[in-house]
């Protein structure tokens, strides 16, 4: 019996992404995998994010049937016990015999055949116990952070840095959140592109924190029309929300504006601006225009820390590259793959973009520095620091751009506290309905 498409995509994919640091999300969007079935393409979605997301616990459990140490074990086959044990532990939909066959058959394909029989033993053990996982139920009584890191399956090192930052209980409602499915947030300004979709057999359903959102609660977004076209893209409501703070400018900067999203919701919110948006990586550029047409954007390849340019902006975009830590609901990759070592070299990095793009900031303008980020070195720290070397700027206060936009009817959101910490942008998965952002609104006198 040949091994299925989704199990081979899951598979291939896992390596890639141990392999390659990728994301595994922009792996299974690739197009090597567009061939796949509607079916196919969500279970091989099922499993690789599922592994991802438990994978020490999973390791946690294989090590228990295996007598061999998982560290000396090949990657492939490792993989190969990961997937089989995730499908045997959360998903009832599938046999278990299928899960271990189809396991055994992948080792086999990767030419590791001397390892069958140790894998065929391991698995047999494990779905002889029956055991199925609930995470929600586990993680929830948790009672030290030993505890929620084990059974929320999180590094201990960064559960521990947010019960220090936020307390255990906001700490709990992380890890929660990041080992759920996210929603499908997209932005629609034009209702006729939401009647559009539902006449796709999209179900729409308002956003919870904009009257421009809308959750995806029902069928295939990607295969629409509108998606292929670029009218409408996937976009957490946290992500749209640190757009909206740009507010209103003739000249526009986006710096490190790739995929685009942002860059896309400035231009449609500033239809008569002149916007450059800026990225580092050509490849990346090239996606970022074929996903923003817009006549008034101008895409460039360059490095965000020495501007090409010596125009001055009324309004600049600073999403710098960071950790993602408020995104590992959507990308749990990162916690295998990010070392608290990493937080300086990414410190050192966002400040001198940042002090870059303040010196593109036109007198009376407005610079508005964000991160998907939980991690104050990334976040205040590097704001307080471009500010104590330049006294030309001032810090706003969020709040007041946040009432602005509820009373013009775009923030849905009525505890506009909550969404707050100090003067900047603050949210927080699990506390909010989505990822976690941080966001400050740089004033230049």
């Amino acid at each position: 019996m040949p091994i299925s498409p989704a199990r081979v995509a899951a598979f291939d994919i896992l390596l890639r992404v141990e392999h390659e640091n990728s994301y595994a999300s922009e792996l299974l969007h690739a197009s090597r995998y567009a061939e796949l079935s509607s079916a196919d393409h969500g279970l091989a979605t099922e499993l690789v994010m599922g592994v991802l997301r438990w994978r020490s616990l999973l390791d946690q459990r294989i090590a228990e049937h295996s007598s061999q140490k998982l560290a000396r074990l090949d990657r492939e086959v490792l993989t190969a016990l990961r997937l089989a044990a995730y499908q045997l532990l959360f998903l009832d939909r599938v046999p278990g015999r299928a899960a271990v066959h189809e396991s055994v058959e992948l080792v086999k394909r990767a030419r590791k055949r001397s390892a069958v029989p140790f894998v065929n033993a391991v698995l047999r053990k494990f779905a002889g116990r029956g055991e199925k996982f609930d995470g929600a139920f586990s993680i929830a009584n948790a009672n030290s952070s030993s505890e929620l890191a084990e059974r929320s399956a999180h590094p201990l090192w960064l559960v521990e840095r947010w019960i220090q930052e936020f307390g255990f209980e906001v700490a709990n409602k992380i890890c929660t959140y990041d080992q759920r499915i996210p929603e499908t947030s997209i932005s629609v300004l034009d209702p006729a592109i939401a009647d559009e979709l539902r006449n796709d057999k999209i179900s729409l359903s308002p956003g919870d924190m904009l009257t421009s959102a809308y959750r995806v609660d029902a069928g295939d977004l990607t295969g629409t029309r509108a998606f292929r076209e670029g009218r409408v893209v996937i976009q957490d409501e946290a992500s749209q929300l640190v757009s909206l703070l740009v507010g209103q400018g003739a000249n526009i900067l986006d710096c490190c504006a790739a995929p685009g999203g942002k860059t896309r919701t400035l231009a449609e919110r500033n239809p008569d601006a002149s916007i450059v948006a800026m990225e580092l990586h050509p490849h990346r550029a090239r996606m970022l225009r074929k996903l923003v047409s817009a006549p008034n954007v101008q895409v460039i390849a360059a490095d965000a820390r020495s501007f090409p340019v010596t125009a001055h902006f009324d309004r600049v975009l600073v999403d710098v590259p960071c950790s993602g830590t408020g995104t590992l609901a959507r990308n749990p990759e990162i916690k295998w793959q990010l070392k608290s070592e990493d937080l300086a070299d990414l410190q050192a990095r966002q400040l001198a973009i940042l002090r870059s793009a303040m010196q593109r900031v036109s007198p009376s303008g407005r610079l508005v520095y964000s991160t998907c980020s939980l991690e104050k070195e990334e976040n205040s720290a590097v704001v307080e620091n471009a500010m104590s070397s330049d006294s030309s700027f001032r810090v706003l206060d969020c709040r007041a751009e946040l009432k602005r936009l509820h009373a013009q009817g775009e923030l849905r959101w009525e505890n506009i506290d909550s969404l707050t910490s100090g003067p900047y942008l603050r949210t927080i998965p699990g506390v909010h309905p989505c990822d976690g952002f941080f966001g400050a609104i740089l004033e230049r006198s």
